[in-house]
């Protein structure tokens, strides 16, 4: 069984937390992905930063360009992670970019690393599914999955498609546009989840909008896990383990 299915067979509903590395610095980083470890996220999403994180809002652009500024490469990332990883033999780890980025690096390089260090999943927010055939060899060679996305827009008839060879878990888009939190979520999200998770043969994570407790509580009834991003990206350090807290809290 592998760590991520170790998690999810726990039977709550679960909480994702994605930080952007290497924001503000390097240093402050790691200590924010131990607050957010220390309260409560069962997986990390580590995110990888790029100069230009088109799928991303303003708060994630900032961070990455900050990130950036300051030094931060992926390099430096995997060894960050090693560190988390070590620590936090439980955790679930997923690295989350651009192909560009992976690309630069060398894939099989990446892969082998990832494997050693014990990242659980790769989720590339912008390589399209007829792509992804380029990673199969990597992934059963490194055992290191692709995290599944699908989008608002997607008919469940690709969804089905999409989910077919899932691993690790699904990553549902909650809303169209970029990342960032939203006023409300849509109406027909709860809907969207319960095609979803009648499709797919691992759990589903639902992300993108939520903006606290209450609307990670509110996608859980129809997902396995709310992913949080901005809203947490966004906070200082000494703000972020509490709210942190009081999402895993609105989940139990």
């Amino acid at each position: 069984m592998t760590r991520l299915e170790k998690i999810f067979a726990q039977g709550e509903k679960k909480l994702v937390i994605f930080d952007v590395c290497g924001a503000p610095d390097m240093e402050t980083s790691a200590k924010r992905l131990e607050a957010v470890v220390a309260n409560g996220a069962d997986i990390v999403e580590l995110g990888i930063p790029f100069s230009d994180p088109v799928a991303d809002g303003p708060v994630i652009q900032r961070a990455s360009q900050q990130a950036l500024a300051n030094g931060a490469n992926l390099e430096k990332i995997l060894a960050l992670a090693a560190d988390l990883r070590a620590k936090h033999p439980e955790t679930g780890l997923i690295f989350f970019g651009y192909f560009n980025v992976f690309l630069q690096y060398g894939l099989d390089a990446l892969f082998a690393r990832m494997a050693e260090i014990g990242i659980d999943g790769i989720l590339i927010v912008d390589l399209p599914f007829e792509e992804r055939e380029e990673l199969r060899p990597l992934i059963e060679k490194y055992h290191v999955p692709q995290i599944t996305l699908i989008g608002p827009s997607t008919t469940p008839e690709r969804a089905k498609m999409l989910v077919e060879k899932a691993e690790g878990f699904v990553y549902c888009i909650n809303a169209r546009g970029v990342t960032g939190e939203r006023a409300t979520l849509p109406p027909e999200l709860a809907g969207r989840l319960e095609t979803l998770k009648k499709l797919s043969p691992v759990p589903v994570a639902a992300g993108f909008g939520i903006a606290g407790s209450a609307d990670a509580a509110a996608v859980c009834r129809h997902a396995d896990a709310a992913v949080v991003g901005s809203a947490a990206v966004k906070l200082p350090l000494e703000s972020l383990g509490p709210f942190v807290a009081s999402l895993k809290a609105a989940l139990k």
